[in-house]
Order: C-alpha cells, then sequence, then structure tokens
C-alpha cells in the first residue's frame, strides 16, 4: 500500500502556488558568506572541476545561510528501496555524504514529478519510517534539475527557523541546480575522459565555457565586495534585484552548456 502524504511527515508545497512563502520579507543578505561562496564556487570551476559538486553545497549554505545543503540523484540501477543517492552534502547533514534513500516517502520524488522548486519541511515521523536520527527540517527550497541521462535535485535547509529562506534564495537556487546539472554532466565526462584518454576536443571546450561562466561570477563577486565594503544605500532588496540580474546571465551561459551535445568517448580496442 502506498503511504500518503499525510502519512509520511513530509510537506511539499510547489513554490508557484506558495503564497505565504512568496509574501516573505526579504533578509538582509550576509555579504561576507555571500563572497566566499561565489569565490570557492568560481575557482572550482576552473582549477579543481572533480569538487565542483561539493563546492556546489557548500556554497548553497553560504549564499542561502542554510543549515544544510545537499545533491541527490537518480540511481540507474536502483531498486525502490535504494533509489536517491546523495552525492554531495555539507553542514549538519555533511555526515549523510552517500546515503541512498528509498522511492517512497520522498521530497526529491515529489520534485522531480512537479518539475518545478518546492518549499518542504520534515518531521520526525518522516525519520522514524527510515529509521534514522536526524535534525529535522523547517525550512527548505529543494529545486530538480538533471541532464541527458540523469536527474536529480539540489536542496537547502534549516532545522529550527521556520522562515529562514526568501524569494531572493529561491533566485539563487535556481542558478545552482543549473550549476549541479553541468557539475555532475562535467564529472562524469571527465571520468569517461580518464578511463580512454579521449575526446581531448570536449575537454578543451568545457574548459573554455568554464572560464566564459566565471566571467558573470567574478562581476557577482566584484559586487558583493563593494557592499562588503559600506556602499551607500544599499538595502535588500536592490541588492535581490542586482543578483537576480547576475543570475540570469549566468543561467543562460550555463544553459548554453548544457544545450551542447553530450560527447560520448569511444571504447577501447
Amino acid at each position: 500500500m502506498q503511504t500518503t502524504l499525510e502519512d509520511t511527515g513530509l510537506e511539499v508545497l510547489d513554490l508557484r502556488g506558495d503564497a505565504a512563502f512568496a509574501d516573505r520579507k526579504l533578509h538582509a543578505p550576509d555579504i561576507g558568506s555571500q563572497l566566499a561562496g561565489l569565490q570557492r564556487l568560481a575557482r572550482a570551476l576552473v582549477e579543481t572541476p572533480e569538487t565542483i559538486l561539493q563546492e556546489l553545497v557548500n556554497a548553497a549554505v553560504d549564499l542561502c545561510g542554510a543549515d544544510s545543503a545537499g545533491i541527490s540523484i537518480e540511481r540507474e540501477d536502483g531498486s525502490d528501496q535504494e533509489f536517491y543517492h546523495w552525492i554531495a552534502t555539507a553542514g549538519d547533514y555533511s555526515g549523510f555524504l552517500n546515503a541512498v534513500l528509498p522511492r517512497e516517502p520522498s521530497a526529491c520524488g515529489l520534485c522531480l514529478e512537479r518539475g518545478h522548486a518546492q518549499h518542504f519541511t520534515v518531521s520526525k515521523k518522516f525519520f522514524d519510517i527510515l529509521g534514522v536520527e536526524a535534525p529535522l527540517v523547517t525550512d527548505g527550497i529543494l529545486l530538480p534539475w538533471r541532464t541527458e541521462d540523469t536527474r536529480g535535485t539540489i536542496f537547502v535547509m534549516a532545522h529550527g527557523r521556520t522562515e529562514a529562506f526568501d524569494q531572493n534564495d529561491a533566485r539563487l537556487m535556481t542558478m545552482l541546480a543549473d550549476f549541479a546539472a553541468m557539475g555532475y554532466r562535467q564529472q562524469k565526462q571527465q571520468a569517461q575522459l580518464i578511463a580512454q584518454e579521449k575526446a581531448v576536443a570536449v575537454a578543451q571546450m568545457a574548459n573554455t565555457l568554464a572560464h566564459e561562466i566565471n566571467n558573470p561570477l567574478q562581476s557577482m563577486t566584484n559586487a558583493a565586495f563593494l557592499i562588503a565594503e559600506g556602499v551607500p544605500d544599499c538595502d535588500p532588496r536592490g541588492l535581490g534585484q542586482e543578483l537576480s540580474k547576475d543570475i540570469r546571465r549566468l543561467s543562460t551561459l550555463v544553459n548554453e552548456l548544457l544545450s551542447l551535445p553530450f560527447a560520448t568517448p569511444p571504447a577501447s580496442k
């Protein structure tokens, strides 16, 4: 018998229709933390792409002031009991790296089914069903992402605050969801390149695009630095509007990368 939503300890609401979330007052951003997160993400894209997924969840904690963050994927060979694999974690949930969760009940499954950003909370009942102990999720944002052959989610969570996130955080997470797809795809492609020592042109193209993506990232970090230095007449709403412009620019570049054909290296002879 399929467990109903009311029985799971999960509340998962589509952000497009969540009026209470939309009405939340915008928070004053922590410029220092946002600056640090963007800088680490920019460096990882260019210098250590193999760490990009971990740096991505680290950045999600910093950018959104979250207590925890994570990235999940659907396992290719997953069973109903072992279906969602947490491939990157940060914050209070960092100990759940490589955790594998069932297909149901699952906030990830609802998010992927609906295909849009979700607002979610998790009560003790859910953890009792799984037979684990973990901090409750009192506020969270969950977004879907996908590559050619893989679907997953990226999420941020608070474990005590009930209004930890706002619309600006949802916009930032939209950008990070694009990065999650790009980062997972890049890591998978790198593994193929290492194994077969082929497709050099694809690696060069990925490197070029990573540097192009770094430009708007650097612009965002420069703006955050100026604000941190005390630029007058800067209010949180104004900051949110400026960040939204940069996020749209960044998402456009990332989507261009994701639209490129996925080059599979030839099989070894």
